[in-house]
C-alpha cells in the first residue's frame, strides 16, 4: 500500500499501481468525470500515471490553471497531426501551452497555410477529438528517439533530442500520432469539443533570426463549444478596447519613427490625463509622509555598476554614452533607486529621523527588443511613480503595511476592484540569480507574508518571481473583460542599502543599516494608461476623463448662453468645450458619443429662456432640462462616490 497525501492535509491508502484517476474516484463520481491532470511529488503526470510511492497529489480540472495547460498542450497533439494529416511532408517542432490557448510551429516547406485554411484544419482537429483517443506516454531511449526523427527527416527533433539525457526521453502517442514530449496531458482528445485557430505567424526556430524561419500556427480550444463563442466573443470586444486604436481615437498618445521605436509621444489631452493622475498620487502621498525629489536621466556607469543593475541588465540594455572626457561614461538611467540611495546619503541620519519617503515620477528607459515592443504596455522610455522608504527594521512592518493602504486606495479610485496579491519570493533551486545574504533575503520575504496576512489580502506565493535584490509583493488585477494584468508593486530591500552603504545611528549610539522598500502603485504611467484605457472602454471615472461635458448650441445664435454655459462650469472647476461647428445637434452628439464625452449640454431656445441646459448622458440616457447648478451638483456627487479621500 501507498500513501497519498491531498492538498487538504488528507493521507489516504491506496494499491501501490494506482493513479490519479483512481483516486479522484475515491473521493467523488463527480470529480473523477471531471478530473484532466494531475500532479504528483511536483511532478505532472498523467492520470492514468501509476503511482508506486507515499507522496503529495493535486488534481486538477479545466477550470485550475493547471488543468488548462494540459488540455492546451494536448490540443496541441491533435493540431499537430491535423496538419500531418493535410499537409504531408510537413516538419514538426515545438508545440507548447501558452496562456490563452497554444501554438505549434511548424517547417510547412512547400505548402503555405493562410487564413482560408483555418476552417479546414478545424474540422480535420474535431475530427480527430472525436475519436476519443487515448493519449500514452512511454519511454524510449535516445538511440531509438534519434532513429525515429532521423528516418523521418526532421532535423529540428534530432536537434532538441541531442540536447536531452538518455533515460529521460519520452513519446506521446495518440490515434496514429506519435510525437516527442515531456507529458502533462488530458486523458482522452474526447474531452476537446471546440477547436478555433486564431492565427499564423512566422517564428524563427529557437527564436534566432540565424536559424530557419518556421510557421507558427495558434489556436485556442475548449471542453465546450459555448466557452469557446464566449472566448471569441471577448477578443472581438478586446480589439474594440485596444488601447492603441482608443489612444488614437481619443487624440492621447502616438509614436514617430523619427522620435524611435517603443517611446511614446503624449499629445495634449494625454498629457492632461497624465498630469491628473500625477496630482492624484502626489495628494495622497503627501498625507502620508513623502516627499518629492527629482533626478536626472542618466548616470555615471559606476552608480549601476554598485547597484548592480548593470551586471543584470547592461548588455540587454542602451549601451554607454561616452563623453569627450576620456574613458568617462554614462548611462540611460534603467531605474531610479541607485539615485535615490545617492539622495539619502547626502547627511547622517538618526533613528529618530526615519523613516524617509522619497517619492519621484521618475523617467526610465530600457532598450526591449523591437519584437516585444506593444503601444504604451511594452516600451522603451517609461515614467514610474517610483518610491523609496528608507526605514529601521522595528518599522518596516508598519511602513509596508501602509503602503498596502495605499496601493488598494489607488486600485479602487480607477475601478480595479476585482484583484488578488502575488508574493514573489526566490527560486530557491536558482539561488545565483540574486545578491545579498540569505539571512536578509529570509528576513524580507516573512517581512511581506505576515504584512500580506495582517492586511486580510487574498494572496498566492510564487517562487522564483522575486526582483533579483528582493522579494515583492504584487497586485493581479483583473480587468472588465477578465483578463490578469500585474499593477502596482511593493519590494523589500537589504541589499541595495549594503552596496551603497548606507546606514543611520541607533538609538544604541552605533551605526546601522537601514531597510529599503521600493513601491509604485501605478507601476509605470504608460502600461497603467494602457490597462486603464482597455478596461474602461475610454469610458474614465469622471474625475479623471480629460473633458467632463460638451455643451452643444442648437445654432449660431444660441453661442452666447453656451459660453456663459461654458464660463459656469469653469468656476466650478467642471472641465468642458463648446462644439459650435455649424453642423447639426445630431451629428454633433454622435462625434460626442464617439469620443466617450460624458455629458452632453444641449443649449437652444428653451434652455436659454429658463436658464438651463437639457443634459444627455454618454450611452443615451436622458436626464431632461436642469439648472447648471443642479448639473454642478450632479457632477460632484459622481465623482465623490468613485474619489475618496485617502
Amino acid at each position: 500500500m501507498i500513501k497519498i497525501t491531498l492538498p487538504d492535509g488528507n493521507v489516504k491508502e491506496f494499491e501501490s499501481g494506482s493513479s490519479p484517476f483512481d483516486v479522484a474516484q475515491s473521493i467523488s463520481s463527480g470529480l473523477a468525470r471531471n478530473v484532466i491532470s494531475a500532479k504528483f511529488n511536483d511532478t505532472v503526470v498523467e492520470t492514468t500515471t501509476p503511482l508506486t510511492e507515499d507522496g503529495s497529489l493535486t488534481l486538477y480540472t479545466w477550470n485550475d490553471p493547471e488543468g488548462k495547460k494540459a488540455f492546451w498542450h494536448s490540443s496541441s497533439h491533435i493540431l499537430a497531426q491535423a496538419l500531418e494529416e493535410l499537409y504531408p511532408g510537413i516538419k514538426l517542432t515545438i508545440g507548447p501551452a501558452i496562456e490563452n490557448g497554444f501554438y505549434y510551429d511548424v517547417d510547412f516547406g512547400e505548402h503555405s497555410v493562410s487564413e482560408k485554411d483555418f476552417p479546414i484544419i478545424e474540422k480535420k482537429a474535431l475530427e480527430i477529438a472525436r475519436g476519443k483517443h487515448d493519449f500514452k506516454m512511454r519511454s524510449v531511449s535516445k538511440n531509438e528517439a534519434l532513429t525515429y526523427y532521423k528516418e523521418e527527416g526532421n532535423e529540428f527533433k534530432v536537434e532538441l533530442i541531442e540536447n536531452l539525457q538518455d533515460g529521460t526521453i519520452t513519446f506521446c502517442d495518440h490515434d496514429t500520432f506519435t510525437d516527442l514530449c515531456r507529458g502533462g496531458h488530458i486523458p482522452n482528445t474526447g474531452i476537446v469539443k471546440a477547436f478555433k485557430i486564431l492565427n499564423v505567424a512566422g517564428a524563427y526556430w529557437r527564436g534566432d533570426e540565424n536559424k530557419p524561419q518556421l510557421t507558427r500556427v495558434y489556436g485556442i480550444s475548449f471542453p465546450k463549444q459555448k466557452e469557446l463563442t464566449e472566448y471569441l466573443a471577448m477578443i472581438e470586444e478586446a480589439k474594440k478596447r485596444d488601447h492603441r486604436k482608443l489612444g488614437k481615437e481619443l487624440e492621447l498618445f502616438t509614436f514617430s519613427q523619427k522620435v524611435g521605436q517603443g517611446l511614446p509621444l503624449w499629445l495634449p489631452k494625454g498629457a492632461a490625463l497624465r498630469e491628473r493622475l500625477e496630482q492624484f498620487l502626489k495628494k495622497a502621498q503627501k498625507k502620508a509622509g513623502y516627499e518629492m525629489v527629482v533626478s536626472p536621466h542618466i548616470g555615471q556607469k559606476e552608480l549601476y555598476v554598485t547597484s548592480g543593475h548593470y551586471e543584470k541588465y547592461g548588455a540587454d540594455s542602451f549601451q554607454p554614452i561616452h563623453t569627450p572626457k576620456q574613458d568617462e561614461e554614462f548611462l540611460l538611467k534603467p531605474m531610479n533607486c541607485p539615485h535615490h540611495c545617492e539622495i539619502y546619503n547626502v547627511k547622517p541620519y538618526s533613528y529618530r529621523e526615519l523613516p524617509k519617503r522619497y517619492a519621484e515620477f521618475g523617467t526610465v528607459y530600457r532598450y526591449e527588443q523591437s519584437g516585444e515592443l506593444h503601444g504604451l504596455t511594452r516600451v522603451r522610455g517609461f515614467t514610474q511613480d517610483d518610491a523609496h522608504i528608507f526605514c529601521t527594521p522595528d518599522q518596516l512592518d508598519e511602513e509596508f503595511k501602509n503602503v498596502i493602504d495605499l496601493s488598494l486606495y489607488v486600485l479602487t479610485s480607477l475601478g480595479f476592484e476585482n484583484f488578488t496579491a502575488q508574493v514573489s519570493i526566490r527560486d530557491m533551486d536558482n539561488l545565483h540569480k540574486y545578491i545579498g545574504t540569505a539571512e536578509n533575503w529570509e528576513k524580507a520575504e516573512n517581512a511581506i507574508i505576515n504584512a500580506a496576512k495582517e492586511k486580510g489580502l487574498n494572496f498566492i506565493v510564487e517562487q522564483g518571481e522575486a526582483a533579483f535584490y528582493g522579494p515583492k509583493l504584487d497586485f493581479m488585477v483583473k480587468d472588465a473583460l477578465g483578463r490578469q494584468w500585474q499593477l502596482g508593486t511593493i519590494q523589500v530591500d537589504y541589499n541595495l542599502p549594503e552596496r551603497f552603504d548606507l546606514t543611520y545611528k541607533g538609538s544604541d549610539n552605533e551605526l546601522h543599516r537601514p531597510v529599503m522598500i521600493h513601491r509604485a502603485p501605478f507601476g509605470s504611467m504608460e502600461r497603467f494608461i494602457a490597462l486603464l484605457l482597455e478596461h474602461t472602454g475610454g469610458n474614465f471615472p469622471l474625475w479623471l476623463i480629460p473633458e467632463q461635458a460638451i455643451v452643444l448650441p442648437v445654432s449660431e445664435k444660441h453661442e452666447k448662453y453656451a459660453e456663459k454655459v461654458l464660463n459656469s462650469l469653469e468656476n466650478n472647476e467642471i472641465r468642458a468645450l463648446i462644439d459650435d461647428r455649424n453642423e447639426t445637434v445630431g451629428k454633433k452628439i454622435r462625434e460626442a458619443e464617439m469620443n466617450k464625452l460624458p455629458f452632453m449640454l444641449i443649449v437652444g431656445e428653451n434652455e436659454e429662456q429658463a436658464n438651463t441646459i437639457s443634459v444627455r448622458k454618454h450611452g443615451g440616457e436622458d436626464l431632461g432640462s436642469i439648472s447648471v447648478e443642479s448639473f454642478v451638483d450632479l457632477v460632484s456627487k459622481e465623482i465623490n462616490s468613485t474619489l475618496k479621500s485617502f
